[in-house]
């Protein structure tokens, strides 16, 4: 593989919830510990990375990477209302310095999927009143912390739920969620009704797409209103949806209240991540599941890497902005399995530059193995491994050969 264009940015990826441990004022540990929860495991201390973040950012940028993508926890930032803890920007000013230290370029996620209990009690993603909310809280980190960031993601993969809904793999209307114990019982503990829980990954539809959008949009008013020169976008998890047999016009929907609407409200921004895995097949009955046949990945989905230059080339042709790759990985416990599911991600992410695609950079998930949402921890994205009962890290094959390419900027190893 030849050299990628100089300033291309090679990072790993992590979430907040997912690895620092002890978020007890989100919507997601309340999720996790109610009666009737779906998720595998509560996420508990994690991996402590808000212990170990040192440590940590100096492991990635040992490997050779030269972009670390994390996101600052806002229940932490703001635990109620109007109240902003000094601490916990104490904290994340710590983290960025320590990028810097480093050689790593930070580029900071405001939102990835965990929201303050506060916000989900008065209505969530799907009260028009979580705009100027979400804008203020945006406003004061990048007040606070935004000279110390390389850019911002306002929030991460708000297409999701829709992606879910959509395939039929999960129903999220207001009214299904309620019937659900995980939901009801989540509600009460807020002391609301079921059909106004609205946590950000499990809402879709038009009246979370207009809130959450308009979210997008006044946060990123809010940035540039501080620092115009710090680039700002949102993360989307586009899928490369394809059609079987005489399927094309569902697809298509499918596509274009998933992708499209979406990378429609990116046009302007300074830049659009990109977060693909696989693709997904519509047939006449709906998602078309991997065979016995298909290569499959640790949830039983097909491997298939030549997915995220479809959803590149789709996002430059839709979106008329820079696309970042902010996420690609798999979930495997063979570490031979990622490397050569990269490489082949990465052979497409080359195709789209030689078309003259701007395409910005690469960023793998996931820096270590870590919680993975209503899987738990038995999935394996990482290509650094944890034991949980010491934390200690393991670099990975898979860490050290990407980490080398990094280094190189894409050269044969």
């Amino acid at each position: 593989m030849t050299a990628f264009p100089e300033g291309f940015q090679w990072g790993l990826a992590t979430a907040a919830h997912q690895v620092e441990g002890n978020n007890q004022a989100n919507d997601y540990w309340l999720l996790e510990n109610v009666e009737g929860t779906v998720f595998a495991e509560p996420s508990g201390s994690a991996i402590d990375h808000y212990s170990l973040f040192e440590s940590d950012i100096a492991l990635i940028a040992g490997l050779g990477f030269t972009t670390y993508r994390f996101s600052v926890e806002w229940s932490r930032i703001e635990p109620a209302p109007g109240d902003f803890s000094h601490e916990a920007v104490e904290h994340y000013r710590r983290v960025l310095e320590a990028c810097h230290r480093h050689g790593l370029r930070p580029i900071v996620t405001y939102h990835h999927f965990s929201s303050p209990t506060w916000l989900i009690a008065r209505g969530g993603w799907e009260n028009p009143e979580t705009v100027d909310l979400f804008a203020a809280y945006a406003a004061f980190v990048t007040r606070e912390l935004g000279h110390l960031m390389s850019a911002v993601c306002t929030m991460n993969e708000p297409n999701l739920a829709d992606l879910i809904h959509n395939l039929g793999i999960l129903e999220l209307s207001a009214h299904t969620r309620a019937g659900k114990p995980m939901f009801a019982n989540a509600a009460r503990r807020l002391g609301i009704d079921p059909e106004k829980f609205a946590s950000f990954q499990f809402s879709a539809g038009d009246a979370a797409f207009a809130v959450k959008h308009a979210a997008h949009r006044a946060a990123v008013e809010a940035i540039h209103g501080i620092l115009p020169d710090l680039p700002a976008g949102w993360t989307l998890a586009n899928s490369a949806i394809q059609s079987l047999g005489g399927s094309e016009e569902r697809a298509e929907t499918i596509r274009i209240n998933t992708n499209i609407r979406y990378l429609e409200a990116s046009r302007g921004d300074d830049f659009v991540g990109i977060q693909t895995y696989g693709r997904s097949i519509v047939g006449p009955d709906g998602l078309v599941h991997a065979g016995d046949d298909v290569e499959k990945n640790q949830l039983g989905e097909e491997i298939y890497p030549f997915a995220l230059e479809q959803t590149i080339r789709e996002a430059w042709s839709v979106a008329e902005t820079p696309v970042l790759v902010t996420e690609n990985g798999l979930a495997t416990e063979d570490d031979f399995q990622r490397v050569r599911y990269v490489q082949t991600a990465l052979e497409g992410v080359r195709n789209c530059l030689r078309d003259g695609i701007d395409v910005r950079g690469y960023i793998a998930w996931s820096a270590f193995d870590n919680f993975e949402w209503i899987f738990g921890y038995r999935p394996k994205f990482g290509f650094i491994g944890v034991d949980r009962e010491t934390q200690r890290r393991l670099v990975k094959p898979s860490g050290q050969w990407l980490g080398a390419h990094a280094a190189s900027n894409g050269r044969m190893l």
